[in-house]
């Protein structure tokens, strides 16, 4: 998800964070105020519903072979959409992708159903349209136009540009599963915030080979040469001061690693009424804070929204929000979005099965360059894959998920293992 909103990020933080009673709203921010306000928002023990989940969705005409819908018929296509009751929440991404985003639910099968009733609304619009939604990670067709035109994806495409044709490809080309998933559990133990953490990321080059769907997209950027999984590329390539995991250095916690990262991570975009929005170059938001006026004269000291927005323009494969945003999922082929979902979630909610993931994953915890340059053809990304999804689907079995758990054992030989356009890609 490209296309966070300042409001997304406040409702998830909470009331304390994100409502006009909170103490730093409207004033300029300190670089104190900012270490102090990021770990209790990023952090947070809860929600009491556990489990949200976001797909995004290319779409192309349904034609054979596909082809770009024209920006006006795309529009109309979002307009439909929106007039439908959606118990999700819709957005449009830059390049015209959609996006469904679930409320956060008690449960895995609450989150899977509500996104199942509104992807069959949005499939019977797309058909009405002459087009389909199509569940792949980066699209296969030559790259279209930008189709948003808000300042911050003007910013956002003139700061990535600087390095390459990545960011573009990024922008509009790209779509994803992302599963959402509390940060910490209440009542859990010490050390919960950091277990989970550390799971995410050990399970993460491995998992993300396995729903990592290889591409046909036409590469132009030497950059992203060689990479089999090119959605995992890009975000290995696209800026690692912002798309990169922060790392705890000797001694330092995970809240203040995460903190020191984000005041550290070089600012993309100002905010500014009738002017662009594009960012001195190498000016990071510790400094904006630290320089205020003199770093940006006419954007003035940063204030609490803006240090918000700013952590809507980081792409870490984990993204803390007051729960743990995973992002290197790529999306699916027909319902397989499903498995994806399942499989991070049963991992973290059943705790003898993350731990045999992360002892099994091991060998590639940090085979991120690996995982997206070979996927499933490196034979220690591929055993390690297969049994992150045999315990996953074991939890789900325990956790009386039948169905699921059955899908999930049977997804590595059935799509995975599988070339772009030899597997169904219609939702349904």
């Amino acid at each position: 998800m490209v296309g966070v909103s300042i409001e997304d990020l406040a409702q998830a933080a909470g009331p304390a964070a994100g409502t006009v009673s909170d103490p730093l709203d409207g004033q300029p921010l300190t670089e104190s105020d900012a270490e102090g306000w990021i770990p209790r928002t990023c952090f947070k023990c809860g929600p009491p519903r556990t489990v949200g989940i976001e797909l995004e969705y290319l779409i192309h005409r349904d034609v054979n072979p596909p082809e770009h819908l024209a920006p006006d018929k795309l529009k109309l296509l979002h307009d439909d959409i929106q007039t439908q009751a959606l118990r999700s929440g819709f957005t449009v991404e830059p390049g015209g992708q959609v996006e469904l985003s679930s409320l956060p639910a008690d449960d895995l099968p609450g989150a899977i159903a509500d996104l199942t009733a509104d992807l069959e609304k949005l499939t019977a619009v797309a058909s009405r349209h002459g087009a389909r939604l199509t569940g792949t990670g980066i699209d296969s067709l030559p790259l279209p136009g930008r189709y948003l035109q808000e300042p911050r994806y003007a910013a956002m495409e003139e700061y990535f540009d600087r390095t390459g044709s990545a960011g573009r490809v990024m922008m509009r080309a790209s779509a994803s599963v992302q599963v959402n998933i509390e940060a910490a559990r209440i009542g859990a133990g010490p050390g919960e915030f950091e277990r989970r953490w550390e799971l995410l990321h050990a399970i993460g080059p491995a998992t993300a080979a396995a729903f990592g769907r290889p591409t046909r997209h036409p590469v132009a950027d030497p950059r992203l040469k060689g990479y089999r999984l090119l959605r995992q590329g890009i975000w290995r390539r696209l800026d690692p001061a912002r798309c990169h995991a922060p790392v705890p250095t000797s001694g330092e916690t995970l809240q203040d690693a995460y903190t020191r990262w984000v005041l550290d991570a070089p600012v993309l975009a100002v905010r500014r009424n009738g002017r662009p929005w594009t960012a001195p170059r190498d000016l990071t938001f510790r400094q904006w804070l630290r320089e205020g006026a003199r770093a940006v004269p006419d954007a003035g000291p940063p204030t609490l929204e803006d240090l918000k927005f700013h952590m809507t323009t980081l792409f870490p494969p984990v993204r803390a929000r007051g729960f743990y945003e995973v992002r290197y999922l790529d999306e699916q082929p027909g319902p397989w979005w499903r498995v994806a979902a399942a499989t991070v979630a049963a991992l973290m909610q059943d705790d003898s099965a993350g731990d045999a993931a992360l002892e099994a994953c091991e060998p590639v915890r940090d085979a991120w360059e690996l995982a997206a340059r070979e996927g499933l053809e490196n034979d220690r990304v591929r055993e390690a894959a297969r049994k992150v999804l045999e315990y996953a689907a074991q939890a789900l079995d325990r956790d009386g998920l039948g169905e699921l758990a059955q899908q999930t054992s049977e997804y590595l030989d059935r799509v995975a293992l599988t070339e772009p356009g030899e597997v169904e890609e219609r939702p349904w």
